[in-house]
């Protein structure tokens, strides 16, 4: 199957895109003054590449990444199950999803499967993990 410049573009604009997120992400912690700003231009930016590949699993991750950092699990939730109904085997999609059911009061039985899973898998480079805090909930 040959690949043509257009596509092969693409994919290589939206890879340095999710590198520059993951990048941006990081600082958010040295920046807790500005934390809402970056996590709105993070999600614009996660949201956009959305738009141009609607089935990109790793800006799926890092968006309901963000939205349990900023306390928004249902919508946390429903981007990470749309990621794992598309196939993705990310262990930080699995992390990411039992981070969420903790926050939204789940039984632990719902989200240790999920735990259990993502000790046999690999982590993606584009995405990133939720923060969590078991005590600050």
């Amino acid at each position: 199957m040959q690949t043509d410049y257009s596509t092969t573009h693409l994919m290589n604009t939206i890879t340095t895109r999710l590198e520059n997120v993951k990048k941006l992400q990081a600082r958010r912690f040295e920046n807790e003054d500005r934390w809402d700003e970056i996590n709105d231009l993070l999600l614009q930016e996660l949201e956009a590449i959305l738009q141009k590949e609607p089935r990109n699993t790793a800006a799926m991750i890092s968006s309901g990444a963000i939205y349990s950092d900023m306390g928004e699990n249902e919508k946390a939730f429903a981007l990470l199950q749309q990621a794992l109904k598309l196939g993705s085997t990310d262990k930080n999609l699995y992390i990411n999803l039992a981070i969420v059911m903790v926050y939204m009061g789940r039984h632990p039985e719902e989200y240790y499967e999920y735990l259990e899973t993502a000790e046999s898998k690999t982590e993606d480079p584009l995405t990133f993990k939720a923060y969590f805090d078991p005590q600050s909930r």
